[in-house]
């Protein structure tokens, strides 16, 4: 999976895989993994104005998510 760096709030990078509906979160803290997650949920999401709100309002509570590290 290809990792997109981002900043902003505990955010370091991001990455998704399509067809396992799959987003994967480094934070600061550790790294979380989310499944279930629709394509245009990552889309916006990679391309937000303020990638940390949008994770904070639209990802961190509405997909269930395991730490990898």
């Amino acid at each position: 999976m290809e990792m997109k760096r981002l900043s902003g709030g505990s955010l370091r990078a991001v990455g998704y895989d399509e067809r396992a509906r799959t987003l994967v979160v480094e934070l600061t803290s550790g790294t979380l993994e989310y499944s279930g997650v629709p394509g245009e949920v990552w889309r916006r999401f990679s391309t937000a104005s303020s990638p940390w709100s949008y994770y904070r309002d639209n990802i961190d509570e509405e997909y269930s998510s395991k730490r990898i590290r």
